[in-house]
């Protein structure tokens, strides 16, 4: 399966013609193949893009507004699909979702591609922001709608601002697995970060004595 293929594109107005998936894929995958290549974002033009992936720039505009939205699909095609969370708990919850980061992690160290990527990305604000906004934020909004929950059902600590709870819960893992290459990432570590901070955030009125 090809990493166009592991995370699709949602579902957006159409624009001219119907989408073909296919299309869509040999454009993405047109891409990745550039990148792969070692070619800058700086020179990924639309018309180079349609050349690699056999298609006319027609084409790829009926589909995105210009080459920094497609870039965005570029990454969500090169990243983990968003995990099916099990919803039993909010330690559950959590547990999936900082399992996820941490497979990124290893996704990224042990991808060439995945690292050009995000480097590259990284050197255009416009495409960074785009990203943040398409992706990280309604991520961010997940685990904010999990800390509230928690916070109503009496698992988590009232006092303290669920944008600092996400921060004190994600920060840690988001360090090892992106700010700190050589730190280790072993199996089990999500659960292990989870539990600690969760013991300092439930309520005292639930604290083992």
């Amino acid at each position: 399966m090809s990493l166009a293929d592991s995370h699709p594109r949602p579902e957006g107005p159409g624009r001219g013609r119907p989408r073909s998936e296919a299309v869509e894929r040999s454009i993405i995958e047109g891409v990745i193949r550039l990148l792969e290549e070692g070619v800058p974002l700086a020179e990924l033009s639309i018309e180079r893009i349609a050349r690699t992936a056999g298609v006319g720039k027609a084409t790829i505009y009926r589909r995105w507004n210009g080459k920094e939205e497609l870039f965005v699909d570029v990454v969500r095609a090169a990243e983990p699909p968003d995990p099916e969370l099990p919803g039993t708990s909010v330690r559950d919850d959590l547990v999936t979702l900082l399992e996820q980061l941490r497979q990124r992690g290893l996704m990224t160290r042990s991808s060439v591609l995945m690292h050009n990527v995000i480097a590259q990305m990284k050197s255009s604000p416009k495409i960074w922001d785009a990203y943040h906004s398409i992706v990280v934020e309604p991520r961010r909004r997940t685990q904010h709608a999990i800390l509230l929950r928690g916070q109503e059902g009496g698992e988590l600590r009232t006092d303290i601002d669920v944008d600092v709870l996400n921060d004190m819960i994600f920060g840690p893992m988001l360090v090892r697995a992106v700010m700190r290459p050589d730190a280790d990432l072993p199996e089990g570590l999500s659960e292990q970060m989870v539990d600690a901070v969760l013991e300092g955030l439930r309520p005292v009125s639930s604290r083992t004595p």
